[in-house]
This record gives C-alpha cells, structure tokens and sequence, in this order.
C-alpha cells in the first residue's frame, strides 16, 4: 500500500510540474489571441507583425497559431519574409524574432500551401533544393 501511495504520489507530482512547464505558452497564446480580439473601448486590434521564437517552435506549428495565420501550410511565408534569417527552415532557434507578413497575396498564399505540400523530404541542417527554388520565386 506504502508503494502505491508513493506511486500515485510521483504521478500528481509529475502532473503537476507538467502543467506549469506549459502554463507560460497557455498565457503567450492568450495575450496573442487578445491582441486580435474586438476591446470594450474600441475595435479589433492588428495583429503584431512580428512573433519571439520559443523553445520548442517550429515554422509549421508558428503558422497554424490562430493569432499567425491559422494554417500550417503556410509556414513558408514565414520562411520567406525572414530569409535573412533563418538558412533552413527546419532550424530555427529560440530568441529570433521573425517578420510576420500580413499582406500576402491570394497567389503568395497558394504558392506557399503548394510548396509546404510538395516539399519533399528534408534534412535537419541543409537547405533542400525545393526550398532555396521557393525562395528565388516572386
């Protein structure tokens, strides 16, 4: 019985500090959707147009945040407003802050999707051939 207590015990525990490593992106996500969000005193505010890369983000999961773009498909306009920095888009590091494009075009939208889509495999590390043929398009 000594063991099961300590059992559960450690599994509350553990729980518990799950939770709080968590709670920061809860409260960045909900002062990013705020942003967004029609106010008492006024309407809808912009959205930022720039987004502080966190610990454990990556372009795909940035851009289907609701306060991004709302879609994962769209990470390479992402990629793209910030070639300058980010050389390969499966690295990017916590601290950059990148440019947002909020005046993308139905066509820069589409070409996005469709290279997300079609990309092909990838290696952590090297910018693929699909990816720097993205970047040279209008």
């Amino acid at each position: 019985m000594q063991n099961l207590n300590k059992v559960l015990s450690l599994l509350v525990a553990g729980l518990f500090v799950a939770g709080c490593a968590t709670q920061p992106e809860k409260k960045e996500e909900t002062k990013a959707a705020a942003e967004t969000q029609p106010t008492a005193t006024g309407p809808a505010r912009k959205a930022s147009d720039s987004y502080s890369v966190v610990r454990g983000d990556h372009l795909w999961g940035i851009s289907s945040k609701p306060s991004i773009y709302g879609n994962p498909y769209q990470w390479p306009l992402i990629f793209k407003a910030n070639r300058d920095k980010i050389k390969d888009a499966d690295l990017i590091q916590p601290g950059q802050v990148l440019s947002i494009n909020r005046n993308a075009s139905a066509s820069e939208v589409d070409a996005a999707i469709r290279h997300a889509k079609t990309r092909g495999a990838w290696t952590l590390g090297v910018v693929e051939d699909s990816d720097k043929k993205y970047l040279s398009s209008n």
